[in-house]
Order: C-alpha cells, then structure tokens, then sequence
C-alpha cells in the first residue's frame, strides 16, 4: 500500500484522527500527510521544521545525553524520547519516532475529546503499517 493510502487507513483507525503526516527529520521533509479537515497552508509548510525541532532540537538533545550518560547507554547513536503528546486548546497531538527508520517521525492529529490511552494505543498500531508503506 503507498504511503497516502495508509495515510487515509490510519486516520480511519485512529479515534477521532484529524490529519497524520510522516516527516523525515533528518531530509527535513514532510513525506506525506493527510487530513479530514483544510488546515492553513502555513502549518503544513512549517510541520516537518516543528516536528525536528521537537525530537532534535539541540535542548532535546542534550537532555537524551545526559539521560544516556546516567543510564551508562553504549549506544551514542539511540534516541531517549520515542513518543511525545502535546495537548492543545482543541487537540491532541501523538508524535512517534519511527522504529525501523528512527529519523522519521509520525504525528497523529486527534481531538482533544478523544479517549488518550485509545489514541496511542491505535498510532502504535498503524506506525508499522505506515513504515511498511515506504
């Protein structure tokens, strides 16, 4: 299945899924992204920036070495973070690092009113199939 065939197969997964993109942080490209709603072509634009900022920005970083470092991790290469939620006035957010390409990242765009535990347990579901679409 292509990426945005699968992209549409999660966000009919997902409960209460709004949009989900995939973004390789480390090309900085938004590889793909869907949504049920029109959102501003300025926060498409700017999701693959955000969304390395979120898991690589240089105080992200810092914070994995020193969490690294006390837990006397060998692995200089291995990512601490691996899932973020971030809530906003209206919406939650589910991002996850992609396991068997860790420079990519999969957002999960859901509505706040949406059952927490549900949602992640449905994007951890479907980030497979979305890294199998590649």
């Amino acid at each position: 299945m292509s990426l945005d065939a699968q992209l549409n197969e999660a966000i009919k997964n997902v409960p209460e899924c709004m949009a989900a993109g995939y973004v390789d942080v480390g090309s900085g490209m938004l590889l793909g992204s869907k949504t049920v709603d029109s959102h501003p072509a300025e926060v498409i634009d700017i999701l693959a920036a955000a969304t390395a900022d979120l898991f690589q920005g240089p105080n992200v970083i810092a914070i994995e070495d020193i969490f690294k470092k006390a837990r006397g991790s060998k692995d200089s290469d291995a990512h601490y973070f691996q899932e973020m939620m971030i809530m906003s006035d209206n919406l939650l957010h589910v991002f996850m690092r992609g396991k068997t390409y860790e420079d990519h990242i999969i957002a999960f765009i859901c509505r706040k009113s949406v059952n927490i535990g549900m949602a992640l347990t449905k994007a951890r579901i479907e980030a497979p199939k979305l890294e199998a679409a590649l």
